[in-house]
């Protein structure tokens, strides 16, 4: 996987492909087939070493067969290499691996060949438990029935075997050579895939079955590749902290670095991690769904058709913007309604409250059934034949989950006494770090008043965090460290949250001496 995210990783991958030319037996060495291969394994550094008793037989078949001259597959596992399989030696195969960002609406997959260190495929599809739920809580309810959880486990199971098996087929590569999948996903979803009864993360004191998983097997769980291929399911911390904060982490190397750093995802929730080389601490809370366009009546996720940028004329209040897919719009997604409000509040469209100014001499600026509204497009010049309008109270829900933003960022740096300007980067990932305009967020009072060069966009940093750990095993050690070292903050029961989130609902605050960049319009 050749790109800047994994240009300090270690050329150590998951699972190793080993040709060996295995001395002979003779009268002066009777050592047994099995021992004669681990012999000349744990003399290449690959030690201990576990051998599946079950496939003993079949492993010194198979080296008789090829005459001691063997590839020996070994997957690193907890504390100890497992060897996988024995195939012939001058046999031509691929050591395939699956990198896998397990969403709640979303499942990105990544193929990539460990010994090329090369990304082969991607690809994205609808989370098939949404038919069950389209939130987490809902699915987590329908759990509740040992038969549901197998129901919500199955989907996924037959959502990973149809993709995997297509992603390969389109490359002529065979699923017996995947020895392994990493699968990086939040608390809940990482217990729906092993089938483990997630009722009791949702409700006070918020614990779920297992933090840290065993490594599986693909037979273990159904998954159609390599049978003995190894499974790893990245760990979590909290009931709102799961295994795709974990990878992301990896990702940022947030925990590598000497200077403090933060890194916010923004999913189903906002996920923030602040910290570095030496202490990190994190939280969670519900800022997510509006800030992905999911709220508001038009709101989308950024998809074909969605609008993403937006520009507003101040003197005619004309808005001007970018379709996804360059075609016309049907919704707008979180990046497009961060600059809408921007635009609006600058334009004198908005009040600091968030209110429309009615009294403004614009056709854009219409009364709907739900109140004053903007026209960011009329009905000719959508995709649906509908104006696409954001209306006031479109506005205010949209300014709470700003607000609730701004609140966690600021909790969390309270924790530790620092102030925003000690920050070295602003980590920002997911789809939503993609498109974002860091001066238009901070122009709302979303993100801090920092140089906008401060703010850097991953994408996808669970996905690319799973790939990392099959590209370099050492990883693991990391994972272990950050884990051990993470202090996880819980705010659903943090009454310093409510108390910020007041001053934070208005355009761009209360306190305008936390924004000095932002202009306040006149007319406010």
């Amino acid at each position: 996987m050749r790109s800047t995210l994994t240009s300090w990783l270690q050329e150590q991958p998951l699972v190793e492909c080993l040709r060996l030319q295995l001395p002979r037996p003779s009268l002066e060495d009777n050592t047994g087939d099995l021992d004669r291969l681990g012999r000349a394994v744990k003399l290449k550094g690959f030690t201990p070493l576990q051998f599946n008793p079950t496939r003993i037989g079949e492993f010194s078949r198979q080296i008789r067969r090829e005459d001691f001259h063997v590839t020996a597959v070994l997957g690193r596992g907890d504390r100890h290499w497992q060897v996988i399989d024995v195939l012939p030696g001058d046999s031509e195969h691929h050591n395939l691996g699956f990198a896998v960002d397990l969403g709640t609406s979303q499942v990105a997959f990544y193929l990539i060949d460990l010994e090329q260190r090369q990304l082969l495929a991607q690809t994205s599809i609808a989370n098939p438990q949404i038919s069950y739920g389209e939130d987490i809580l809902t699915r987590i309810l329908f759990a509740r029935q040992k038969e549901n959880l197998k129901t919500l486990q199955d989907l996924l199971i037959e959502a990973f075997n149809a993709t995997m098996r297509t992603m390969l087929a389109e490359r002529n590569l065979s699923a017996a050579h995947v020895y392994s999948i990493a699968i990086a996903g939040n608390t809940t979803m990482s217990h729906f895939l092993l089938a483990l009864d997630p009722t009791n993360i949702c409700k006070e004191p918020y614990i779920p079955v297992a933090n840290r998983f065993p490594f599986y097997h693909a037979r273990d769980l159904g998954l159609m590749v390599h049978p003995e291929a190894l499974v790893y399911v990245f760990p979590n911390v909290g009931s709102y902290f799961g295994g795709d904060l974990i990878a992301g982490i990896l990702n940022s190397g947030l925990h590598r670095s000497e200077e403090v750093s933060i890194l916010v995802d923004v999913g189903t929730n906002a996920e923030v991690v602040l910290g570095n080389q030496d202490w990190l601490i994190a939280c969670a809370g519900a800022a997510g769904p509006a800030l992905e366009g999911g709220v508001v009546e038009r709101g989308m996720m950024a998809a074909p058709g969605a609008i993403d940028r937006v520009r507003i004329d101040p003197a005619t209040l004309e808005p001007s913007y970018h379709v996804l897919g360059e075609q016309k719009p049907v919704g707008i997604c979180g990046s497009g309604l961060i600059d809408l409000v921007a635009e609006m509040f600058s334009a004198g469209i908005l009040t600091i409250q968030g209110k429309i100014n009615t009294r403004l001499g614009s056709h854009r600026i219409i009364e709907t059934p739900d109140g004053p509204a903007y026209a960011v497009a009329f009905a000719q010049e959508t995709g649906d034949g509908r104006d696409l309008c954001v209306s006031e109270i479109d506005i205010g829900i949209f300014l709470k989950s700003k607000a609730a933003m701004y609140t966690i960022l600021t909790v969390i740096i309270n924790k530790v006494g620092l102030s925003f300007s000690d920050l070295k980067r602003f980590f920002v990932a997911g789809t939503f770090g993609n498109y974002i305009d860091p001066a238009m967020a901070i122009r709302i009072g979303m993100i801090p008043d920092l140089p906008v060069e401060t703010y850097q966009g991953l994408g996808n940093t669970a996905g690319h965090g799973a790939a990392m750990l099959l590209l370099d095993r050492s990883l693991l050690q990391d994972i272990d460290r950050v884990c051990n070292q993470v202090t996880y903050i819980e705010l659903n029961v943090n009454m310093e949250l409510m108390n910020e989130f007041r001053g934070a609902l208005f355009l761009p605050h209360t306190d305008p001496r936390l924004f000095p960049s932002v202009q306040i319009p006149e007319s406010n």
